[in-house]
């Protein structure tokens, strides 16, 4: 069942938040590479709050058995620069690192698919287009007709998917030193 995650989702969402960002945790969290288990409890304590990218409003669900199969993090473009707010301060305090920034994925006037994940066992049953589905409704809900994603390069699989559901090229851009390509549709 698609719904809203909710606080007490945390243990079940993060390790497929991780599966779908990889290394960008340890970029958002401000900790080394080889720190994914303390960029994941960083990144977990901001999930259980209300207004930053990873919050659990900006998470949706499928729920199967009260089993969280799969999540998808958006947010509007406009919201972006805010909500990367609370995650650079954080940065800054624990490191240091006064000139420390996140890129910005999306643009504003867009609603960003910022992360998907379906849990192994989910696979194969349309939860990852029922995720989407949700995702473009919600963007029509609050008022945007542009929604944008974008896909790591080796990514065909995803790249598939995002282009029978109308999805397009729109540009390519560099996360984490990772090459990715950005996708738009009008809905």
């Amino acid at each position: 069942m698609i719904e809203p995650a909710s606080k007490e989702d945390v243990e079940q969402v993060m390790p497929l938040l991780h599966e779908a960002i990889g290394n960008i945790a340890c970029s958002l969290a401000g900790v080394g590479e080889d720190e994914e288990a303390e960029a994941m409890r960083i990144l977990a304590d901001f999930y259980v709050e209300e207004d930053n990218r990873v919050s659990y409003r900006n998470v949706i669900v499928d729920k199967r058995e009260g089993v969280v199969a799969g999540i998808l993090v958006c947010y509007s473009g406009d919201a972006a620069e805010r909500l990367d707010q609370p995650l650079i301060e954080r940065v800054k305090r624990a490191t240091g690192m006064a000139d420390y920034t996140i890129l910005t994925e999306t643009r504003p006037g867009e609603f960003y698919l910022d992360s998907i994940a379906v849990h192994a066992s989910f696979r194969n049953q349309g939860i990852a287009k029922a995720l989407m589905a949700a995702f473009e409704r919600e963007a029509v809900k609050q008022g945007y007709r542009l929604v944008s994603l974008i896909v790591e390069e080796y990514n065909g699989q995803a790249r598939i998917l995002y282009e029978k559901m109308g999805y397009t090229e729109d540009g390519e851009l560099v996360v984490s030193g990772h090459r990715y390509t950005r996708m738009v549709k009008t809905v």
